[in-house]
């Protein structure tokens, strides 16, 4: 496995995915007592890319982690991040990668990622089941973390309308305002 810095690994993208590469950021920062280099990529792409760039990142890393699917209601679209490790087990080589996408809420899918990672299981249900993504293939979508009986259409993470305002409890002394 060739291990590459973070600007080729940002430049592999852009080759990769073309014009549905959006952006990039690297971060690097010292850390720990013997101040080692850690170091973070954040790749941007459209969302009919997601599957091309988690494949390529399996070119980078025959098998690399991913941790979770980050989710942020940002208004007016969902922004989903894919937290990947890679380098992993090379000493001091490790990486982090966020795969970032917007999704606009009047259209809310995204393909499953099972297929190539299939792990990725357990994220893409809670996904699903928190911010209202609809998870286009995935292979059990079940409810992972809410009771049957939550209602419909309610997601726990969002802040909109589709949120759970009127089922939120308010405790003393934090009365709505």
């Amino acid at each position: 496995m060739e291990i590459l810095s973070p600007e080729e690994i940002v430049e592999s993208f852009k080759a990769a995915l073309g014009s549905s590469f959006i952006d990039s950021k690297i971060y690097q920062r010292e850390v720990a007592v013997k101040k080692n280099l850690f170091q973070a990529i954040w790749i941007y792409v459209k969302r009919d890319a997601l599957r091309q760039a988690v494949e390529h990142i399996c070119e980078l890393q025959e098998y690399p982690h991913l941790s979770i699917i980050s989710s942020s209601d940002l208004g007016d679209s969902i922004e989903l991040i894919y937290h990947f490790t890679i380098y992993y087990g090379q000493h001091l080589k490790e990486l982090s990668l966020g795969l970032c996408l917007n999704l606009p809420k009047s259209d809310l899918k995204i393909p499953t990622i099972t297929d190539i990672i299939p792990g990725a299981i357990f994220t893409e249900r809670e996904t699903q089941e928190m911010m209202g993504v609809e998870v286009v293939g995935i292979p059990d979508n079940r409810r992972l973390f809410l009771p049957e009986d939550f209602p419909e259409g309610v997601y726990p993470w969002r802040k909109d309308e589709k949120g759970p305002e009127d089922m939120l409890r308010v405790l003393p002394g934090r009365e709505k305002k």
